[in-house]
């Protein structure tokens, strides 16, 4: 699946998601400060609350107070974040001007390739929210692919960063940095936040 064909899923996805929370006349259920409060408060079991909150509290209507619908919305959320990065990367690698260094090249073609790893870890991640059923183990189980995958995508992520270690400094190291730095965030809050719906199922 190219990026192209991933963002218009990934569009699909957040509009037909966020469309379930209308009501039979059509009107969207008005937020409430309860719902608001519920991601405020799960986004203080985070690395990064204020990235967390600010990410998903205008899907509150959406989420509601329903710590699976939390998770499935941040992982959402970064996938969309995780091909924006994966697009500019893709950008960049072909029209960027390296200067003289060949180090910072190379690390921007390894983020390129780890970036696409990303976005489908995801991308499988989202997909498996999406199909989730049962109870108990079982539901345990499902999530623990999640877990996996994403975890996989925050390592991807970092090896990116850690490719720019003891290369000269230019504009596209400090670009690419930055703006990997922020994605990464996103990814780990919403890691934490799967983790944390994993921690309300009960088992017998």
């Amino acid at each position: 699946m190219n990026i192209q064909i991933l963002s218009i899923f990934l569009y699909l996805f957040l509009f037909f998601f966020l469309s379930t929370t209308l009501t039979t006349t059509g009107t969207p259920f008005p937020p409430k400060s309860n719902d608001t409060n519920f991601i405020r408060t799960s986004c203080k079991t985070t690395l990064y609350p204020k990235t967390c909150f600010k990410s998903l509290s205008g899907y509150s209507s959406a989420i509601q107070q329903d710590p699976g619908r939390l998770a499935r919305v941040a992982i959402g959320v970064t996938l969309f974040k995780v091909n924006n990065m994966a697009k500019y990367i893709s950008n960049i690698s072909r029209v960027a001007d390296y200067g003289s260094s060949p180090r910072v090249a190379a690390a921007v073609h390894d983020c390129h390739s780890v970036f696409g790893d990303a976005v489908a870890d995801i991308r499988d991640s989202l997909r498996q929210m999406r199909r989730l059923n049962g109870s108990g183990e079982d539901l345990r189980f499902q999530l623990s692919n999640v877990q996996t995958w994403m975890s996989a995508a925050l390592t991807n992520e970092e090896t990116c960063t850690d490719g720019f270690e003891d290369t000269p400094d230019c504009g596209v190291k400090d670009d690419v940095c930055g703006r990997a730095v922020k994605v990464k965030e996103v990814t780990s809050n919403a890691l934490a936040l799967v983790n944390r719906f994993v921690d309300t199922i009960q088992t017998p």
